[in-house]
């Protein structure tokens, strides 16, 4: 665990990127965002999958995601929102330490925003033609 990103920046004392935080979960920018006000709803506890966490765990993360889009709302008025969790490595996660992105859309950000998530694997992407 130690060289978790998520969990050094947890038990950094002099962390500032702390945006929102509960008894068991906590919200960050990412640092490499996609659209402005892209956050971070991490777990305290260090785990890989949204289906480990325990039901306190849950509602806190869950909590903690509608606090964020609140606060985004105010601060960035976008137009709609992708959530997105990463689960497994086969799925894309790079950080094994579960995570779920809160990524703020914007009316014209991409030419045809249609399928959404369902970018992840292209081929498979337009069913509506």
């Amino acid at each position: 665990m130690h060289h978790c990103p998520f969990c050094q920046l947890l038990t950094d004392p002099h962390n500032n990127r702390i945006t929102a935080q509960n008894a068991h979960a906590v919200v960050i920018r990412d640092g490499y965002p996609v659209s402005p006000g892209h956050s971070l709803i991490i777990p305290r506890r260090h785990l890989g999958s949204f289906f480990d966490l325990d039901p306190a765990e849950r509602e806190a993360v869950l909590a903690l995601l509608e606090l964020t889009k609140a606060a985004l709302d105010k601060e960035y008025r976008p137009d709609s929102y992708n959530i997105g969790i990463n689960d497994g490595e086969a799925a894309g996660q790079t950080v094994p330490h579960l995570h779920i992105h809160l990524i703020p859309r914007y009316r014209g950000d991409v030419p045809d925003p249609r399928g959404g998530v369902r970018w992840v694997i292209p081929d498979k992407a337009v069913y509506w033609d």
